[in-house]
């Protein structure tokens, strides 16, 4: 690759599933071998893939506590860091989903800045490809044909688990930790390597970036000041900046992503998702051949049996209409303003369970769902929306990597499964929940490839 080092380029760790999925996309259509495993990979996972230049790992930790951060972001972080890689990665989501009490990033910057001892953290959160964009500090996202302040946005500003008040990133990020202080440094410092007096907190550096002219400058600060700050905070436009720059440095040739795998005979879609356009998704699929089977997520606040009989019902209507021809699709709502969701919030409140508890059960029930789906059908392709829900489900698959098999839109392809099991070859896409078009099922449907 040119000028590029040998050895491991990015590790990653990833919040969510989805989202950990959407790095490795951007490395692997830009030229750059990268795989994603659902846990540390082995030493004997990694000889099958000697050719790999980028290594992920996906997780749930944007659903976890802080406490639960402290137990397992170390063990993960250690472990990547054991590996070598240039650059050592903690994906975010684009549209900065956290807070003091879940998911925490000023807790993961906490763990990753001590272990690497790093003089400070840069943030990059903005993607330009994704419309998302950072300007004098603050995050602006795109929703259909708009862009929005975050805290104006209408999926973030009242999403169910971290509603967005907060557009400013670095205040964001320093209200989840007494440790960050986002004040000290610039832009300009870090690209200088002009030292500045530490205040006895980690300092935090977030990126502005609106365009590919930004994009090249915060690829190259990020890729020059690796030895002294290997540890990188953002979305998978830390990937976009990095590629970026190695192609502005010929560092590496500019690469046409593969085109689409065909048509599907016959795909299972599980959503977990609330999010408006994942409602938009499922209307879209409804009138265009797909069979909408709602799940009752009510049954997740019950006892054991209750949620083991919504299973089986929806795992029967699903085979009867794939006997029948139609593509299933199992949904929990339609839009966070929906009865379903309406139902849901008036069943965790009587529950005495908190609502993480409640949508774990729901993610891995509709893995156990779609697994068992798979299992007594032919079918080999898969959705899995909402992020959450795509990290809780794809962990009951059996599956330990994910490969980049054909694009769709940015942070939403279709890829290829690895497994022990018979799962080992499903063409699957993990879709965040404010992700992609109205016919985005019938795109994955199709095969996916750019249009």
């Amino acid at each position: 690759m040119g000028s590029l080092p040998e050895g491991l380029l990015v590790a990653w760790y990833g919040d969510d599933f989805s989202g950990a999925a959407a790095v490795m996309e951007v490395l692997a259509f830009s030229g750059v071998p990268a795989m994603l495993f659902l846990d540390v990979p082995t030493l004997s996972q990694l000889a099958d893939y000697p050719d790999v230049r980028a290594i992920g790992v996906a997780s749930t930790a944007r659903a976890w506590s802080p406490e639960q951060m402290a137990r397992k972001l170390p063990i993960a972080f250690e472990s990547l860091l054991a590996l070598k890689p240039e650059i050592l990665h903690y994906k975010i989501c684009s549209t900065l989903d956290s807070s003091p009490a879940v998911g925490s990033i000023g807790c993961a910057i906490e763990i990753g800045a001590t272990l690497t001892n790093a003089s400070a953290v840069p943030v990059l959160v903005a993607a330009p490809q994704m419309r998302r964009y950072q300007i004098f500090g603050h995050l602006f996202a795109g929703f259909d044909d708009e862009v929005y302040r975050l805290d104006r946005h209408p999926v973030m500003a009242c999403h169910p688990v971290t509603p967005m008040k907060e557009s400013d990133v670095a205040q964001h990020i320093s209200e989840q930790s007494d440790l960050i202080d986002a004040s000290l440094w610039s832009q300009e410092d870090i690209a200088s390597n002009r030292k500045l007096p530490r205040s006895g907190k980690i300092p935090v550096m977030t990126i502005d970036s609106l365009d590919a002219q930004s994009e090249v400058a915060a690829g190259r600060m990020i890729w020059e000041q690796r030895a002294r700050n290997p540890f990188i905070v953002g979305s998978q436009g830390v990937e976009y900046a990095l590629v970026r720059h190695w192609v502005e440095t010929n560092s590496l040739p500019n690469s046409t992503p593969p085109d689409g795998v065909g048509r599907a005979h016959g795909m299972v879609v599980v959503s977990g998702s609330v999010s408006p356009t994942t409602a938009k998704q499922i209307a879209w699929s409804r009138n265009n051949g797909f069979a909408t089977i709602r799940f009752d997520v009510s049954t997740a606040c019950s006892e054991n049996m209750m949620l083991t009989d919504e299973k089986n019902r929806v795992i029967k209507e699903s085979l009867a209409a794939i006997s029948a021809g139609i593509d299933p699709l199992i949904c929990t709502a339609e839009g966070h303003d929906s009865a379903g969701a309406a139902q849901f919030k008036r069943a965790v409140e009587t529950s005495g369970k908190t609502l993480a508890e409640v949508n774990k059960r729901i993610g891995q029930a509709l893995g156990d769902i779609l697994c068992c789906i798979l299992n007594q059908s032919r079918i080999r392709r898969a959705v899995i929306s909402g992020g959450d829900t795509s990290g809780y489900a794809t962990q009951r698959l059996g599956i330990f990597g994910l490969s980049a098999l054909a694009p769709t839109i940015p942070g939403a392809s279709l890829f290829l499964a690895h497994a022990d099991g018979p799962m080992d070859g499903l063409e699957l896409a993990l879709k965040g929940g404010q992700m992609g078009s109205p016919d985005y099922f019938g795109w994955i449907r199709d095969g996916g490839g750019l249009r």
